[in-house]
């Protein structure tokens, strides 16, 4: 999936969440985030945490990947 948007990635985030039947707060009790980062995230709030989006991400079984364009 080639994500360009922080919209995308937080729908991403969002599928897979969703598809490994967890809700925000049970995500946020085994990550340490807060619901509130979850939920901001998944709406593709633009000024989240790199780092806490990428941990979530490899959380749900996801690889953050950069490919160069030819």
């Amino acid at each position: 999936m080639n994500i360009t948007t922080a919209k995308e990635f937080g729908e991403a985030v969002r599928f897979r969440r969703k598809e490994l039947g967890y809700t925000q707060g049970y995500l946020s009790d085994f990550s340490g985030l807060s619901v509130s980062f979850i939920s901001d995230l998944e709406r593709g709030k633009k000024t989240i945490e790199l780092e806490k989006a990428i941990y979530l991400a490899n959380i749900l079984g996801m690889d953050c990947c950069l490919v160069k364009r030819d």
